[in-house]
């Protein structure tokens, strides 16, 4: 697994990005919109689970489960609790 991964999907006309860091210290982040609205440090492979909201009206829930291990690492997003894998992208 490489060190740096990035993840992208949009939602609602929103945009919704991870950014995962698997380096010595390391850490993933939440941007909805381009603003980071969550963040977890990574710790091995152990799953990681980061919340924000999307800025509508009312505000809507988003989860993402980051799954790590030894090969790529997995992005689901969970918008009204419907899961939706979010594809790498370059970066």
């Amino acid at each position: 697994m490489g060190p740096i991964h990035h993840f992208h999907l949009d939602v609602r006309g929103h945009s919704v990005t991870v950014n995962l860091d698997c380096g010595r210290h390391g850490t993933a982040e939440l941007l909805i919109d381009g603003k980071e609205t969550g963040r977890a440090e990574a710790h091995g492979t152990r799953a990681l689970l980061i919340r924000g909201e999307l800025p509508t009206d009312p505000p809507v829930p988003v989860r993402v489960d980051i799954t790590l291990g030894p090969d790529e690492p997995c992005c689901v997003a969970f918008v009204d609790g419907r899961p939706t894998l979010m594809p790498a992208r370059p970066f």
